[in-house]
């Protein structure tokens, strides 16, 4: 039973409901996402694949060497500090929001965030909710839909040295998935994003957030050849949304496409490792290098496809994907400022949507959990 629950929160409806922007509670939506869980939960996890098949032995369940010990005593003190209060509210969202959080028990959720991201990932946590407060201010001061605050926390098994664990963060452009069995971590599905990326006026004039991963990926594609480009570039103008392992993405199955790595010269893979690292470099500094040492084994056995223009002020979509590692990058159509859009129907700079993934069946940390109950059954 205790599996079954554990293998329920880890699936894909609970960990991506939110990445639709979320209007006021309403049944209509509210028997959406019931629908759209229903129908998730019904299939079994296989995880992203690129023919259906998972490519088996790629996580093995050993030592990683590097502590999680500020992660598991973070997630403690988070719950120690709340209250034993019921969260009702209308059903898509899961946890303790930061709405209903004391000064005291928000230091307390940032604190477990602390203890599991590096300095970078939490800033720019932070900066996400931040700027959701700015999107707010932009919309009339609508602070139903939008806000700093519209952001939930779960805390998933009790935290532990060897027994498996995790914690999620729910929101508007902001949804990480944080599983940890002893000394390994999974920081996967994660999402994020914002509309608007950089806030020119209001509270939080000055936030800026992505630009390195926008910056880090047009350097990548120029740093190819014409006949390299030829290969890695799909398609040359972008006039849509492309990202493909969104919500509800859990069994994608998406061939490999673009230029393989193993065509890259050694300058160009540093650039591809530098534009991987920007992402995994999130997690705390010992599991990043753990993660980045992965992505290195199956250097040659990674794509980049692009699709869009290679100017800097060109909007695009790049894809990085390897057998661990998923990454998508996507300049959008304007949603929440389409009111403010000198082009509405097409993408900009100010809409951008991340997400990073682990493929062949360890997206929320499920293989390992796999090996665990092999070993200890439950």
């Amino acid at each position: 039973m205790q599996r079954r629950i554990w293998a329920l929160l880890f699936s894909t409806t609970l960990l991506f409901l939110a990445y639709s922007q979320v209007p006021a509670p309403n049944e209509q939506f509210r028997q959406r996402s019931l629908a759209a869980e229903k129908s998730g939960l019904a299939e079994p996890f296989r995880g992203v694949t690129t023919n259906g098949t998972v490519q088996p032995d790629l996580f093995p369940l050993r030592s990683t060497k590097v502590s999680t010990e500020p992660a598991r005593q973070g997630a403690a003190a988070f719950l120690a500090a709340l209250t034993p209060w019921m969260n009702q509210d209308f059903y898509v969202r899961q946890g303790v929001s930061f709405m209903e959080m004391s000064a005291a028990q928000k230091e307390a959720a940032y604190g477990m965030m602390r203890g599991s991201l590096s300095a970078k990932g939490l800033k720019l946590s932070q900066d996400i909710m931040k700027l959701n407060e700015t999107l707010g201010e932009l919309n009339d001061n609508n602070f139903v839909r939008y806000g700093e605050g519209q952001y939930w926390l779960t805390v998933m098994g009790e935290p532990s040295k060897d027994k498996p664990w995790g914690w999620q963060l729910d929101g508007h452009h902001l949804i990480i998935n944080y599983f940890v069995l002893g000394d390994h971590v999974v920081m996967t599905p994660t999402f994020l994003g914002s509309e608007p990326v950089i806030a020119t006026s209001g509270k939080y004039k000055g936030t800026s957030i992505l630009q390195d991963e926008q910056a880090r990926g047009l350097r990548v594609v120029n740093s190819l050849t014409a006949e390299q480009k030829q290969k890695a570039i799909l398609e040359s103008t972008k006039t849509k949304n492309y990202n493909l392992s969104e919500a509800f993405k859990d069994n994608l199955v998406l061939d490999y496409a673009g230029l393989k790595g193993s065509a890259l010269t050694a300058a160009q893979k540093k650039e591809l490792l530098g534009l991987i690292e920007a992402y995994v470099s999130n997690t705390d500094a010992g599991h990043a290098k753990v993660k980045m040492d992965e992505v290195k084994k199956h250097l040659d056995s990674t794509w980049f496809a692009w699709i869009g223009g290679t100017e800097e002020k060109s909007v695009y979509y790049y894809r990085v994907h390897s057998p661990v590692i998923l990454i998508e990058f996507d300049h959008q159509v304007p949603v929440g400022l389409r009111h403010l859009s000198k082009a509405p129907t097409l993408p900009d700079h100010e809409h951008i949507h991340t997400v990073i993934r682990t493929p062949n069946g360890n997206d929320y940390g499920k293989d390992l959990l796999r090996q665990h109950y092999a070993k200890h059954p439950h």
